[in-house]
């Protein structure tokens, strides 16, 4: 038992000697961020610390009246460091009163990393805050037409042992392509915010599940050009996340979440939809 404790600390040890204090120094190895605390959302956009590699599988079906959609995505992040990568690639099928369209969607890349963590005595609140940038490369499907750029912020609040908020504020500009296809030039404010409670085995028993996470999240668009300036749509969704026992070298992760209309807007596009989720983490 003595040798196992001592090659845990030295990994431990090991792992926040590669971490360190990020570029400036204001970044604590021991943060519920570096112990990757914060549950994966559904429709909020991640912002966790990958350490190990994650391939994600998401589907997402919304309705109202003759009008659906469908998106599948499969991702895969991967950090270094503080840095996590993202790679992300959609398929959307788009139904409208008899048409539709369909094809792969923007191929998406993303980068994150934390810039400041602060703590309160014992922990009770551990706060990171920090930068992301995605970008979304076309691939002239009849649902990609145009080239995304989003910078955004992020903010990781873990509260008492259990609860977390997860934010995230972003602007996201269509850009014009040659042919002045698609919505180009189209300049959005996109926000969200997931809260969560984590039910560990040892509170509750589920067989083959480590942990069982209450998902609730807000999800958010507000138009900034001109003709549509102060138009605002807002989504929520209910769900969970079930992260179940290891299988063998994989750590698989499952959620399924209902999503419905907060507004007007969001109403006349989704009256209800379907959010789930599988990870594989290796």
């Amino acid at each position: 038992m003595a040798d196992e404790s001592t090659s845990s600390t030295n990994d431990q040890s090991a792992a926040e000697t590669r971490l360190g204090g990020g570029i400036f120094g204001w970044l604590d190895p021991q943060s519920a961020y570096s112990q990757e605390f914060f549950s994966q959302p559904l429709l909020v956009d991640d912002t966790g610390l990958e350490k190990d590699g994650e391939l994600e599988l998401n589907y997402l079906h919304t309705s109202a009246d003759d009008q659906h959609s469908d998106i599948e995505t499969a991702e895969f992040q991967k950090s270094f460091g503080w840095l996590t990568l993202e790679l992300g690639v959609p398929y959307e099928r788009d139904y409208d009163s008899g048409d539709v369209s369909q094809g792969l969607g923007n191929i998406e890349i993303g980068a994150r990393y934390p810039i400041y963590q602060s703590h309160s005595a014992g922990r009770f609140f551990d706060n990171t805050l920090g930068i992301a940038m995605d970008l979304g490369i076309p691939v002239s499907s009849e649902v990609s037409h145009n080239a995304e750029l989003e910078p955004k912020v992020f903010d990781d609040l873990k509260i008492g042992g259990q609860f977390s908020i997860q934010t995230v504020l972003g602007y996201s500009a269509l850009l014009r392509g040659s042919d002045n296809s698609g919505n180009g030039g189209q300049e959005t404010f996109e926000y969200g915010i997931a809260f969560a409670y984590d039910f560990p085995n040892s509170r509750l028993p589920l067989p083959g599940v480590q942990q069982l996470t209450p998902l609730f999240e807000i999800v958010g668009e507000k138009g900034l050009n001109e003709d549509e300036s102060g138009q605002n749509s807002l989504l929520g969704s209910i769900g969970f996340r079930l992260d179940l026992k290891p299988i063998a070298e994989l750590q698989p992760s499952v959620g399924l979440g209902y999503v419905f209309p907060f507004d007007n807007a969001a109403q006349a596009e989704v009256h209800w939809g379907i959010v789930t989720s599988l990870i594989f983490e290796f």
